[in-house]
């Protein structure tokens, strides 16, 4: 194996991923050989040329050995054709390959993957008829060591097998070696099955310096003995780890009765060699088949063909009330028939209800636990918005305490008023320049829990809530957030709230940032002699008075949350979300009040459609999870590059970096940038195993303070009014982009070409201003980019809705209802409330809610501040929820604030008077 490179050290490379190094390699070699065949007479001995195509079939043969198309075989005939110096079928057979491989046209027409002999000829083009009905097609690593003629008769029993009417079809990639095969379930979007034969050798013997960059998780693996019999299971094992969704298969002579247990639970089948290779053929297929399946969808698809007489609610069933109406039939010829045909309110039948199910939504719900490493998972119809409030209904009693990320979505500021919750505001690092917050520091965290234990209000502690990640794109390091948290509270209920984030768990060095993920394997590494000895160890070594960071782990439960919003990054329709339950006391302690929440936000009318696409979506990231959210994240690095790389662009906008988001004490990495023209890429592995926060290269915040634009301006009478182009959000002076699994190179190339046309506009005005204008642009830069307001923090709720006075944790929900009733409220303009306060105390009576940054400056029951009315000031935003401009800021009335004292003191809030009015 090839030395490793420094973990300290960031790795460097020209491509972000093996993908476009692969793909540049070959359209390298089709310019090559193209130039080569139009030479009229071929030169005496070896052309630079034809050194520049041994060159370029030696790299590639280094990477094919782990594809089926073009694949080892393919690149084999074409160094045979270059050694012929046969120019003409050489440019020509390249010249096909990335055609094929380009367009991935190889996947509709399973036969391009198949071996060609040499031959003269170009194969046939399939047909249009066999372009739309061609199988589905993926591909099987096959792990041993087998001789070439071993391999070709392989091959060819498994082709045999395959009929032209299967559903999907399939082709082998070969490997020897159990890093080998790591490689290519890295490398290889296609495979989606393994089969290991016995226990492989352990090192590969063909990994090159130009691959190992991309190798960093894998080269980082080692095994004490390389040479048991029990490489197979361990080679599983860490399949499994990056790739979960893969079946699993293990042909062995090992007797059963020495199999080990986690041996049998790991493989989906184990073989024995006198077994028929039909058989493994056979389970392949099933397995697919099984994974393919979408209970609910198909379930859907079916009823809609049933003939059917409706006496029952919704005229628009069947498309009945549309497509028999004279004034609305563009309405059904726009949506289809099939909507229509779906749209019920049955819930029998062959279909099932969201409430209770029992049937194909049932086995729906438990394929998309499997597919997110979730032990529950839930559909919601209505957002993640009310999942928040599902969960903490479900949870959190009146009376207790939820530390909660000041700046998270409103539903979680809603669900505290629901439950009854005293929050305990938590301050996220602010990034000033741009007039966003990040996330908060872990040390933020242990502060406020470990004075609330200080204060004895621990037992009270019920549930941490965090946004991960967070709108911009900052994410936590869930598992050191979890482990030094349990550490304090062992039995702390976690909420993460992943609505940006769903896609996280369809690629390794993403999901190890994700709850489920994070919450299994914390489960299984405390249940280790290991860990405890550990955890003994850590004990041992603090100082007198010292809080823990490892939890105790006859003490800790792990009991995590994760709710996502499915629409906004993987395929579902607007509003499809889901919950997803890692809750080792789900079913003894919250199973009855989860039931309870989720009927009480739940509708009893849930969108089927909507239903089915969370069905299918889970098809979708099952077999395509990793391709695409790969893809994503290559194209948003592809974008920040153009935008970086580029003079004209530089000169208005900034894409903004690591650093700029993330404090440097945040980052041990040392890792600023994800790329640099003149270095190339970063790996970001190294940086996402380590670091408090790491930046989601997804969410591309686009700074134009120096265009001398607002962002909220460039947004709407830019982008969207001039080009089309929806963008996610916008700060006083930036922009938020995001890739998604939708994004394709066409849109990124769109947005450039547009960012382009903005700039070349923008140099033309500036060119044409006089000096007083150039004078008044400048001032306009510079308050954009200077001249941002500062970010204030929470500052406390007042006195009379504190639970303990002087302890963290307010009655939001007594300020919420107190203020239903006019006569217990003032109303103060903005403008004149910072000479009020020299003469009272303003207490926020309602959400105050500016837009952006989007989430409650003010909450009811909080002080307000200084710092938090100049922020209301400063901010040139025109929606502000929950304040009237003509009426002022909503506050409580003195008297009321001193009837309230007396009651909080007494624990009971105090009843209307008769004169209120609601």
């Amino acid at each position: 194996m090839k030395s490793l490179p420094s973990r300290k050290k960031t790795v460097k490379t020209k491509h972000y991923n093996i993908g476009q190094l692969r793909v540049d390699l070959w359209n390298a070699l089709k310019e090559a050989t193209s130039e080569l065949a139009r030479a009229r007479t071929r030169a005496t001995g070896t052309s630079v040329r034809e050194k520049a195509i041994d060159d370029l079939l030696a790299r590639l043969e280094c990477i094919e050995r782990y594809f089926a198309f073009p694949g080892l075989a393919r690149v084999h005939q074409l160094q045979a054709a270059d050694h012929r110096h046969d120019r003409g079928w050489l440019s020509q057979r390249v010249t096909g390959i990335v055609r094929d491989l380009v367009s991935d046209s190889y996947r509709g027409h399973p036969q391009l993957a198949q071996d060609f002999e040499e031959s003269n000829e170009e194969p046939s083009e399939p047909s249009i008829l066999n372009q739309t009905q061609a199988p589905n097609y993926f591909e099987v690593l096959i792990v041993e060591e087998l001789s070439p003629r071993e391999e070709q008769a392989l091959r060819a029993s498994i082709r045999a097998m395959q009929e032209e009417s299967d559903p999907f079809t399939y082709e082998l990639v070969v490997v020897r070696s159990f890093q080998d095969a790591l490689i290519a379930a890295l490398f290889n979007y296609n495979i989606h099955a393994v089969v290991i034969r016995y226990a492989p050798a352990f090192e590969s013997t063909d990994i090159t310096p130009e691959i190992q960059p991309f190798l960093q998780n894998i080269l980082a693996i080692d095994y004490s003995d390389k040479h048991t019999s029990e490489l197979g299971p361990q080679l599983a094992q860490t399949i499994s780890k990056f790739r979960p969704e893969l079946d699993l298969y293990y042909v062995t002579d090992t007797a059963l009765t020495h199999l080990r247990d986690e041996t049998l639970g790991i493989f989906r089948r184990i073989f024995y060699r006198r077994e028929d290779v039909q058989e493994l053929h056979l389970a392949i297929m099933r397995g697919i088949r099984e994974s393919y399946n979408t209970p609910f969808f198909t379930a859907l698809k079916e009823y809609s063909q049933k003939p059917t007489g409706v006496f029952h609610a919704m005229p628009i069933s069947r498309g009945n009330s549309v497509f028999k109406s004279r004034w609305i039939k563009d309405f059904g010829d726009f949506y289809g028939r099939n909507m229509f045909l779906a749209e019920t309110s049955a819930t029998t039948g062959g279909l099932d209800s969201l409430l209770q199910p029992t049937g194909p939504l049932k086995r729906a719900q438990e394929m998309a636990a499997q597919a997110y490493g979730a032990r529950n998972t839930f559909f919601v119809t209505n957002g993640t918005s009310t999942a928040n409030k599902i969960v903490v209904q479900a949870l959190v009693e009146p009376g207790d305490v939820v530390l909660i990320d000041r700046d998270c979505h409103k539903s979680h500021h809603y669900g505290m008023v629901l439950s009854g919750a005293l929050p305990v505001y938590l301050d996220s690092y602010p990034i000033e320049a741009y007039s966003m917050y990040g996330a908060v520091p872990l040390e933020e965290i242990r502060r406020k829990l470990l004075e609330l234990k200080a204060q004895g209000r621990l037992d009270r502690v019920k549930m941490l809530l965090l946004t991960n990640c967070t709108f911009d794109g900052v994410v936590y390091n869930v598992r050191r957030v979890m482990e030094e948290i349990l550490a304090i509270k062992p039995d702390m209920v976690f909420l993460w709230d992943e609505a940006w984030f769903a896609f996280a768990s369809f690629t390794y060095t993403y999901k190890q940032r994700t709850a489920m993920y994070t919450a299994r394997r914390l489960h299984q590494r405390y249940q280790t002699p290991a860990y405890r000895a550990a955890y003994e160890q850590h004990i041992q070594s603090l100082a007198k008075g010292e809080a823990p960071r490892m939890p105790d782990p006859d003490k800790v439960r792990i009991r995590v949350y994760a709710t996502q919003s499915t629409h906004k990054t993987l395929s579902s329709f607007r509003q499809g979300s889901m919950i997803h339950i890692w809750d080792q006391d789900f079913e003894r302690c919250t199973a009855d009040t989860f039931h309870e929440a989720y009927m009480t936000h739940t509708s009893t009318s849930p969108n089927y459609q909507m239903l089915a696409s969370l069905d299918v979506g889970r098809r979708q990231v099952e077999f395509e999870g990793y391709e695409l959210v790969e893809k994503s994240v290559e194209l948003a690095m592809v974008l920040r590059a153009k935008i970086n790389d580029h003079e004209q662009l530089r000169r208005y906008f900034d894409v903004l970096t690591v650093k700029d988001l993330i404090p440097d004490a945040h980052r041990s990495s040392t890792l600023k940038e994800y790329y640099e023209p003149t270095q190339g890429w970063s790996r970001m592995e190294e940086a996402w195993k380590t670091d408090e926060f790491v930046l989601d290269p997804t969410k591309i915040t686009l700074a134009v303070g120096r265009a001398g634009i607002d962002g909220d301006t460039f947004k709407n009478a830019y982008l969207m009014d001039k080009f089309n182009i929806q963008v996610n959000k916008t700060s006083r002076n930036s922009v938020l982009l995001m890739t998604n699994i939708g994004t394709t190179r066409g849109s990124v190339l769109y947005l450039v070409t547009a960012l382009l046309k903005i700039a070349q506009k923008l140099d033309e005005q500036v060119g044409a201003l006089s000096d007083r204008e150039r004078s008044i642009r400048e001032r306009r830069v510079d308050s954009l980019v200077r001249g941002v307001p500062p970010l204030p923090d929470f500052s406390r709720f007042h006195s009379s809705f504190q639970a303990v006075p002087g302890v963290p944790g307010g009655d939001i929900r007594a300020a919420y209802f107190l203020a239903y009733h006019d006569k217990n409220c003032d109303y103060i303009p903005l403008d004149q409330c910072l000479d009020a306060m020299q003469e009272r105390e303003l207490v926020s009576a309602s959400f105050v809610i500016p837009y952006p940054p989007g989430f409650p400056v003010l909450v009811p029951g909080q002080m307000v501040s200084a710092p938090i009315l100049k922020f209301l000031l400063a901010l040139d935003v025109k929606e502000i929820h929950g304040y009237r401009p003509a009426l002022g800021l909503k506050v409580f009335a003195p008297s009321v604030l001193d009837r309230q004292k007396t009651f909080s003191a007494m624990g009971r809030l105090p009843k209307p008077t008769p004169n209120d009015s609601v």
